[in-house]
């Protein structure tokens, strides 16, 4: 993952801190929804990287191990 991204998916978890926080403050469900939102989509985009960050890793790995072979 670039770093770049990285950067994204966690600015957009603290934005989604960020509404919920103001939401609570100023008793709006609504945004405080969409704050938890913001969250999980962050959280999930990073997730998924990082898993196909590991998976490419290991497909390279075996790709290796026949080459070396």
């Amino acid at each position: 993952m670039s770093v770049f991204d990285k950067a994204k998916q966690q600015a957009q978890q603290w934005v989604g801190k960020a509404k919920e926080a103001a939401g609570q403050a100023a008793d709006k469900d609504e945004m405080k929804d969409a704050g938890k939102r913001d969250q999980f989509e962050g959280k999930a985009k990073e997730t998924g990287q990082d898993i196909k960050d590991r998976a490419e890793g290991k497909a390279e790995d075996v790709q290796n191990r026949f080459r070396d072979q």
